[in-house]
């Protein structure tokens, strides 16, 4: 078959069977971007296997029968299981997501307040390092001093930080 022939039948084919393919893939996906991406697939494999097309069956069986093996790839995919557990999960965390944010936020402000009353030194290494998230590496060049003297500073800062936690009887973990 000529490329410009195939070409023709190609968008005669696309015209013709679109639609239906992208409705037929849909109820196998549910999802409108991974349907318009499979459909893609579908003609550019109908394109690539014209020459091998026997004509045992008509065009638009063929194309739904293509269709058809590549919704149960993606279906089997690891990709594809790897985004239905992660949006399994999101639902199971987000019943209570007002409640746990109302909380996380109550945790994050009283946090701040515990760090805000270290003193200085302590409160900015511990400031750069967890919220601005710098490495110790780069503390020690926003401040002038040695990677040690960061270190030595995270190091009571976290425990003067606990001590004040304990007092309070709050319960945060200063570990990253």
């Amino acid at each position: 078959m000529l490329i410009t022939e195939k070409e023709h039948l190609l968008n005669q084919v696309m015209d013709e069977h679109g639609d239906y393919l992208k409705r037929l893939i849909y109820t196998y996906i549910k999802d409108i971007q991974k349907t318009e991406d499979i459909v893609q697939e579908v003609f550019i494999k109908f394109y690539k296997s014209l020459d091998r097309f026997e004509g045992r069956s008509s065009i638009k069986t063929y194309l739904y029968r293509i269709a058809v093996n590549e919704c149960h790839n993606y279906l089997n995919s690891w990709h594809y299981r790897k985004i239905e557990f992660t949006e399994k999960l999101k639902s199971w965390t987000s019943q209570n997501s007002i409640e746990r944010d109302y909380i996380q936020k109550e945790e994050q402000e009283s946090l701040a307040q515990l760090v805000n009353q270290l003193p200085v030194k302590y409160r900015e290494v511990i400031w750069l390092y967890y919220y601005v998230e710098l490495s110790v590496a780069e503390i020690a060049q926003v401040l002038y001093c040695s990677e040690n003297t960061v270190k030595t500073r995270l190091a009571r800062g976290r425990k003067l930080a606990k001590m004040s936690m304990e007092e309070g009887m709050v319960d945060y973990e200063f570990e990253r």
